[in-house]
Formats: C-alpha cells, structure tokens, sequence
C-alpha cells in the first residue's frame, strides 16, 4: 500500500523533531529513509505507524487517512507491520507464538491461523526452530521472527527501524540479502530506516535524506549520489570534495567548469548556470595522469589506507583548503606529489 506524508510536523517540547516533510511511498516500493542518528527517522517511522499522532500534517496509507485534523486511526487498525531494532520478541513465547501473536486476535480460523504461522515460518527459513526461544537463536535468526510475524500479520506496509543495526557486518550482509529476498516474495510496501548509506544504496528503490527534521532529498540511490540536492547531502552520501569553481558555460546538463587553470566537464542541472559555484568531485571523477599529459592538477598525499583493493587517499591542492579523495592502484606516502586529471563531478545548485 502506498503511504503519503503531507506536510508532517512534530515536536517534542521544543525541538522540531518532523518540520513540513510531505512525501509519496510508491505501492510495493522499497523506500529507505537515511539520516544521521535524532534527524528524525524513527519519529517519522512512528508518526506512519501510529505509535505517534503528529502536530500537524497528514498521513494516507494505501488511500486511506489515518493521521491529520481530528484524526488518528490507532496502530492496529492500519494494517502496517513494524520490525524493530531491538527484534521486539516476547521472550517467553516460542518462535511459533511470537509469530502468531498478531493474529490471534482476527476473524480468522484456528487452521487459517495455524497455516499462515506455518508459511510465514517456511519463508524466513524457521519451519524447524518453531518450538525454541528468543534467547536460544542467533541475531540473524530473531530478526528472521520479526519478519515471520509481519508476513503472518499480512500487513501491506511494512516498517523496518535500524533492523541490522545491532548484528555483526558478516551477518548484516548476508541479512541484506534476505531482506530484498523477503520484499521481493510479499511486494508489500518497505520503509527503511537507517543511518547506513551503504545498507540504504543496496536495497532500496527511492532514498529520502532527513537533517535536523528536514526533508533535504528524495530521490533513486543514483540520484542521490551523483546529482545531491546541496552540499549536507553532498557530504553525507559517499566520500567528496566539494571545491570553488567557475562555471563558464552550461548547456544540455552538461558545463564547462574551471578550477585554477585546469577545465572540466561536469554535470549541471540548471542549464543557464554561470559563475562561481561549488563543483562536488567523487573519487571516480579523478584520475591519476602525467606531468606530460596537458591539463593536470598538482595534488600533495596527505594520507593513504588500504580499503581491500585500493588505496585510498585524500591530497591536497594548492589554493583549496579541502582535500581530495582519491582512489589509487598502489600505496603513496605522505608528501608524495601526483599529477590528476579530472573526468566529471557535478555543479551544485545554486540553491545548495
């Protein structure tokens, strides 16, 4: 089911926790919401489950208003599903009755019920451990109930806050995996929070970047990465330098850039765009060249780690007070000086 935000607001004293955000979730999407720790995620996920009523705004799932003017349709009423960071499992039930507990309560048959635990259970891979305890199962596998039970629920949103947050990067990554295994099988609507880009770029459809409260983007993971909307996200998406340049000519998205003597093509989004401006330069946007090859940027190595295939390092120009990042085939000392050739970045809008 689709969920549309319109004008959200809440506080909590006096800190705007939500400030105007109004946002579309596509039906069957995956959609991440990505952001610092106390930009607001897990309040914005409340505020769409229920567990929150907003200050102001209104919230649609599937068509339906459940939050506005006058209005708050309870949790259980909203057919919304939510798998917590910390699993939420009732440690004295059994896998099996953790994962029935939402629907022993509906219209359904006592076998109606039986069969939807059963299959829900055979999805996440627990047919076998129905009968042990919380406590008895690995990380991964409690966050394998949390799901079993919102597929048991047969909700058609489903709310997911930090779920890998507390499992180690191994399990975290095999975890991705089945994640976009179990959105695939049900298609219900997946918000995800979390404040790793990394989790948010491997799984979702659309990313939406909150600060402070603020809806700063929404956007596909390509988007977002690439063409940020200014520099908050431009620092928080992926690694960048964000550099002064003069823009001398723009047309079809594509300008002429000029950092010191050297010019570079880059992307643009405003096609009248001229003058001083902001060029965001990505690792992948720089090159390492030849003293002889014409146009090239002398760089200074400030500091090099192996990240498993590469070096990276950040080097420094002269005029710019921020580094660069750059992405080397071999190691390079402090000191070491390296000629660079740039092969693309983006203009920030003027707006940024």
């Amino acid at each position: 089911m689709s969920v549309s935000l319109r004008s959200l607001a809440k506080r909590f004293g006096t800190l705007a926790a939500i400030s105007d955000i109004s946002l579309k979730v596509e039906d069957g999407s995956f959609f991440a919401i990505l952001g610092p720790s106390g930009c607001g995620k897990s309040t914005l996920l409340r505020l769409i489950a229920g567990l929150e009523t907003p200050d102001a705004g209104e919230i649609d799932i599937g068509g339906t208003p459940v939050a506005g003017p006058r209005l708050h349709v309870p949790p259980e009423a909203r057919n919304v599903g939510v798998v917590f960071q910390s699993y939420a499992l009732w440690p004295h039930m059994s896998v099996h009755d953790n994962v029935a507990f939402p629907v022993e309560g509906t219209a359904l048959s006592a076998e109606e019920r039986r069969t939807r635990v059963a299959s829900a259970l055979a999805t996440v891979g627990l047919s076998g451990l129905a009968a042990r305890k919380p406590a008895s199962l690995s990380g991964g596998q409690r966050q394998r109930v949390a799901l079993a039970r919102c597929l048991a629920q047969a909700a058609g949103t489903i709310l997911m806050d930090e779920p890998l947050a507390n499992l180690d990067p191994h399990l975290r990554q095999s975890m991705e995996e089945e994640l976009a295994a179990f959105h695939a099988k049900t298609g219900a609507t997946t918000l995800y929070i979390t404040h790793d880009q990394r989790e948010a770029m491997a799984l979702a459809d659309r990313i939406a970047i909150l600060w402070e409260g603020q809806l700063l983007q929404a956007d596909s993971p390509e988007t977002v990465y690439r063409r940020p909307a200014g520099e908050k996200v431009a620092r928080f998406i992926g690694r960048s330098a964000l550099l002064d340049a003069h823009v001398e000519a723009c047309d079809g998205g594509r300008a002429l850039a000029r950092i010191g003597a050297t010019t570079v093509e880059a992307s643009c989004g405003d096609p009248a765009r001229t003058g001083a401006a902001r060029l965001m330069l990505r690792p992948e946007d720089i090159r390492i060249g030849t003293r002889d090859a014409g146009e090239t940027l002398d760089a200074r190595i400030v500091h090099t780690s192996y990240r498993g295939g590469f070096w990276e390092a950040t080097a420094t120009l002269e005029g710019h007070a921020e580094p660069l990042v750059l992405h080397l085939p071999r190691p390079a000392a402090a000191g070491e000086r390296v000629p660079l050739t740039l092969a693309g970045g983006w203009v920030l809008p003027e707006t940024a």
